[in-house]
């Protein structure tokens, strides 16, 4: 039966912009490589990027009925995180429904269908992670779910996991271990800047990452010219 779920746990939104700061790459570095979508989640528009709290919707394909329904579950720096229950690239979400989440303070859209009104949205700044930029309309007839766990882009996610976007994707941190990932970003980030530091300094990174005898154990062979490779 078709359910909406109107009390869940969120994480301090505090947290949330402590773990912003950091880009998707290197949270999913940091929390050992788990987490991140498919890499058919685009954003919208270049320079998107926003965290906050999910709230997931179970959609049917090409019905936008429940994300009407999820609009007023929403608070304050939630990002809604929308998968059909089949592929569908309906144009699922566009600015209107944006409009009516922004009132609400929230900060993005995850979608595994379709989006649409990209100028409008582009101008708005709102964020929007999507599968595919269509035009086709939804109907609002078949219920879904709100605030039960989903699947989607090859991930799960529950309600109140924090949720991370930006250029190069969309990451899930889950709610309680948002904390210890923050902390994994620093420590990740202070040691990049060492790295950075070095090989602007013109150090290669053969050296620093100390490859060269790994890649001699591999094999690799160098050589004066094309003629000595037979030799």
């Amino acid at each position: 039966m078709p359910v909406v779920v109107q009390n869940i746990e969120r994480a301090a939104l505090a947290d949330i912009d402590a773990l912003a700061q950091y880009g998707v790459a290197t949270i999913h570095e940091a929390q050992g490589r788990t987490g991140l979508l498919a890499a058919h989640m685009r954003p919208i528009y270049t320079g998107a990027a926003a965290a906050g709290n999910a709230v997931t919707v179970s959609i049917p394909p090409a019905d936008n009925w429940m994300i009407h329904v999820a609009v007023e579950q929403c608070q304050p720096g939630d990002i809604v995180v929308i998968a059909p229950t089949s592929p569908s690239d309906a144009g699922y979400f566009g600015e209107l429904l944006a409009t009516s989440l922004a009132a609400r303070g929230v900060r993005g859209v995850v979608l595994e269908a379709g989006c649409r009104d990209i100028k409008a949205l582009s101008e708005m700044k709102f964020p929007v992670w999507s599968r595919a930029i269509s035009a086709q309309g939804t109907v609002k007839e078949t219920l879904g779910d709100v605030n039960l766990p989903l699947s989607i882009a090859g991930q799960i996610v529950n309600p109140g996991d924090v949720v991370v976007g930006d250029d190069d994707g969309v990451v899930i941190v889950p709610r309680a271990s948002v904390k210890a990932v923050v902390a994994a970003c620093k420590a990740r980030e202070e040691k990049e800047a060492g790295t950075r530091a070095a090989l602007a300094s013109g150090k290669l990174g053969l050296d620093i990452y100390s490859f060269r005898d790994k890649l001699k154990a591999k094999g690799l062979r160098y050589v004066g010219s094309a003629e000595e490779i037979s030799s």
